[in-house]
């Protein structure tokens, strides 16, 4: 067996799976986000390993001869967020999130200190990344840094918290903006003009290789070996696409979860210097990832419902997908809830519902959340295209792949068919658990997998769908 972390935004999930990546058992805990401030978004790093705790404590109480049967552990995690901690690897304030948009100003200074920033961490500066808000930190928080020791990654806190080992792996390492990408190492200058030094971040190792082993009370806790080998996993984003079997040149991923990543990946280092994509290292050794996000997606729908108090998901898309709504009634919806990344490359950028009209209900608004959100996928999509990735095959996971609704519109905006894998929905944590059995000398991916579910675009509904997107492409982000 196999056990899969993945250390997320909106919760802690975990699964067992066996070496045919049979599910033997999951379980989750809701995590909860702050934001203080505009354009700030934090968590207690605290709350991450509370939940992790819960949620092996209910695995071991559930299925307790699957935790004995475990070979190894593979973490995933929300990707960006700086944690500091003090010299008793006790955190000195909350994690700054991918989504905190608090750096612009630090973004400028770092491309104007390091002219070729892009060329080597395969990105420019944005807000989001991980350099410029310990520039910030540096800047506004100077005794914070003072006491920092570590700075770590979410997923590998918790990885401090399961071996007491300070480790990171290539692929979420080099998403931090510190690393020279393609060498694999940290970039002395690029740390020091954000404030630390190189000796204050993990040692970087691949994503299947062993990267600490279980504290011994941990496993007497949970029914698990002591000793347990730990992979050295991945970043959310690269590990759903392992999860999606997107390992090989021109595999894309499209993950629907809290935000929307299109990923692909590339035998080649592609750095991208503009429209808000980024190009980092992925979990197969030899392959890079060229991205493009769209920071609300999945959260899009959670704040609509939320708003109208509507409690269930399926129910509410089940609803509307039965309503058949005519498009002229269903306004337009640019999901820029925290601001947004791809293309605009903007944390000020805000949501709007244009072409409102005094019938519309719950429904139209549901149905124009789930169209903006797939036309600011076209749009990352688009963005990708123009910067030459080797786009083939396009798998859809996360928990939007639950709804082949969603996933049929999402199909259309992007003129492609979109296969499900048939465990879409366990997304990053399937791909750390399959990087766990990799590490220890198994298949990443086993020979019996199926290809999924293929969803294909819909050619009469595409016409329509297009005249929505110009719609949407004529109200562009607009600052708040």
């Amino acid at each position: 067996m196999f056990l899969g972390l993945d250390i997320g935004t909106s919760s802690v999930k975990a699964i067992v799976v066996d070496a045919l990546d049979r599910e033997i058992a999951s379980a989750s805990v809701p995590l909860r986000l702050d934001r203080p401030q505009p354009l700030w978004s934090e968590q207690d790093p605290r709350a991450w390993w509370n939940a992790t705790v819960a949620v092996l404590d209910e695995l071991a109480a559930r299925a307790p001869e699957g935790m004995e049967a475990v070979a190894a552990i593979g973490l995933s995690g929300q990707m960006l967020g700086v944690t500091l901690l003090d010299a008793a690897d006790e955190p000195i304030r909350p994690a700054l999130l991918w989504n905190d948009g608090r750096a612009s100003a630090e973004c400028v200074e770092l491309a104007a200190r390091i002219p070729d920033f892009a060329d080597r961490v395969g990105c420019r500066p944005m807000p989001g990344f991980s350099a410029p808000k310990l520039l910030w930190l540096a800047r506004h928080e100077p005794k914070a840094i003072e006491r920092t020791r570590k700075v770590l990654l979410p997923k590998d806190y918790v990885r401090l918290c399961l071996s007491g080992e300070a480790i990171t792996d290539l692929a979420d390492g080099s998403a931090t903006l510190l690393m020279d990408t393609r060498a694999g190492r940290w970039a002395d200058d690029i740390a020091r003009a954000c404030g630390i030094a190189t000796a204050q971040l993990p040692s970087p190792i691949a994503s299947t290789s062993v990267g600490g082993a279980l504290r011994r009370a941990l496993a007497e806790r949970w029914r698990l070996r002591p000793g347990l080998p730990i992979a050295g996993g991945a970043g959310d984003h690269m590990c759903g696409a392992v999860g999606a079997g997107g390992v090989k040149r021109g595999d894309a991923c499209i993950s629907l979860g809290t935000s929307g990543v299109y990923f692909v990946a590339n035998d080649s280092f592609v750095p991208a210097r503009g429209q808000g994509m980024h190009t980092h290292r992925h979990a197969i050794e030899g392959l890079f990832a060229q991205q493009g996000c769209v920071l609300s997606a999945a959260a899009a729908l959670a704040w609509l419902m939320d708003l109208l108090r509507i409690e269930s998901a399926e129910g509410f898309l089940a609803d509307i997908e039965k309503a058949e709504l005519a498009p002229d009634a269903i306004p337009v919806f640019t999901p820029y809830l925290a601001g947004e990344r791809t293309p605009h490359d903007d944390p000020t950028a805000s949501a709007t519902f244009s072409g409102l009209r005094i019938g519309a209900g719950p429904l139209h608004l549901g149905q124009a959340v789930l169209e903006g959100v797939a036309f600011a996928l076209a749009d990352c999509q688009d963005a990708l295209r123009g910067s030459g990735a080797p786009i083939e095959q396009v798998m859809l996971i996360g928990g939007g792949a639950r709804s082949r609704f969603w996933a049929q519109i999402i199909a259309n905006a992007i003129d492609r068919p979109l296969t499900i894998p048939a465990q879409a929905a366990l997304g990053p944590a399937l791909g750390a658990a399959r990087l766990a059995r990799q590490a220890v000398g198994g298949a990443l991916i086993p020979e019996t997998t199926g290809r999924g579910a293929v969803v294909t675009p819909d050619a009469d509904a595409q016409e329509t769908l297009a005249r929505r997107r110009a719609a949407f492409r004529a109200h562009p982000a607009r600052t708040g």
